[in-house]
């Protein structure tokens, strides 16, 4: 295969979200939550403390990442993990590999001011160098120079997510945070579920979604089902299905803001449990005051402050099934957050709000 032309670098180029609402009303909602919940009951505190699983991203990593940006920005990674463990196992399919992996992969930059954020997405497929890292037996895997991305998680979990995540970026994640297949669905159920338009039907053997056209309520394994669909949609590719998924957040966020939890405090309670139940921080991150303390730092970033992308990447001249990031592009992008700037137009060029648009979110 021959080296891509102008125009299909240019295609291959995610887009910026139009959805700018999306990050802070989930991330708003969901936090909300715990706030709400601990100032009425402050008692609770060290139960829904409990609730936390963490991991001490310092102290595995200890000096062999990159130095933190000057300043007060926050970096913090975000992985939705495929894992099929354990009780996890009933959300991997016939051909279910038994590991885990970063199905789902966004780096959150928060600037030093806290009046704005940038977001952006990891496809799962792209071929990364991968450092050399510690598995879970003990032993090392060595360094792969074309790894795909999500298998960083499979070599090493979440230490060697962070890891790899660090050298791709030259960024300094200050915070780590996972959700994953059983939490992600008790919290749909929890939350009574979410209606979503869809504007053609979606039919997907793989995770047995059959959508037609309309709108629908679903509920958790069907929410979880939508969000992993990825060859029923758009040219089936990992990048149509981040852009639904970021519409299907934006419908989430929309519905926990309308629930009334303020004067529902059983249901206020049992959402901050699932919620808090569901989530797999680093360790200082490991704590409803400290997760407060992040929703607070965003709180003053609005609607026009908010900028979600997709890391730039066009498909891998040696592997059509893969993509590789587009080097001048993916290093604006990196630059630009390691210098807490917004990411230039030539790295991201605005094609508007023209991307896939099988779900419909509702402005």
């Amino acid at each position: 295969m021959g080296p891509l032309s102008d125009s299909e670098r240019a295609a291959a180029r995610p887009r910026r979200s139009g959805r700018a609402r999306l990050l802070r009303t989930a991330v708003i909602a969901l936090i909300a939550v715990l706030v709400l919940t601990g100032a009425g009951a402050g008692a609770l505190y060290l139960k829904l403390d409990g609730n936390i699983s963490h991991i001490d991203i310092d102290a595995a990593l200890g000096r062999d990442r990159p130095a933190d940006s000057p300043g007060d920005s926050l970096d913090i990674l975000v992985l939705g993990s495929d894992s099929r463990s354990g009780e996890n196992g009933a959300y991997g399919g016939p051909d279910a590999q038994e590991d885990a992996r970063a199905d789902t992969a966004m780096v959150v930059h928060v600037n030093e001011a806290r009046d704005a954020a940038t977001v952006v997405s990891i496809p799962r497929d792209t071929l990364v160098p991968r450092p050399a890292c510690e598995r879970g037996d003990g032993s090392t895997a060595p360094a792969e120079r074309r790894a795909m991305f999500n298998e960083a998680y499979t070599v090493g979990g979440p230490v060697c997510a962070v890891k790899t995540v660090e050298d791709l970026t030259g960024l300094r994640m200050d915070h780590y945070i996972e959700v994953d297949f059983k939490g992600f669905a008790e919290l749909i159920d929890t939350l009574g579920g979410v209606e979503i338009t869809t504007s053609e039907a979606i039919e997907d053997e793989d995770s047995h979604l059959s959508l037609p056209a309309g709108t629908h309520t679903l509920d958790g394994e069907q929410s979880l089902a939508l969000v992993r669909t990825r060859k029923a949609i758009g040219d089936g590719s990992d990048l149509s299905r981040i852009e639904v998924q970021q519409a299907f957040v934006k419908a989430l966020a929309g519905q926990v803001g309308s629930l009334g939890l303020t004067t529902n405090p059983k249901r206020l309670y049992e959402l901050a449990d699932t919620a808090t139940s569901a989530v797999t921080t680093d360790s200082d991150l490991a704590s409803v005051s400290e997760l407060t303390g992040l929703a607070r730092d965003l709180a003053d970033i609005g609607p026009a402050d908010l900028e979600m992308i997709t890391l730039p990447v066009a498909r891998d001249p040696a592997d059509p099934n893969r993509v590789a990031p587009l080097e001048r592009e993916s290093r604006q992008v990196w630059t630009a957050l390691r210098r807490d700037e917004p990411v230039p137009e030539s790295a991201i060029p605005d094609s508007g709000d023209d991307g896939d648009d099988t779900l419909v979110a509702d402005e």
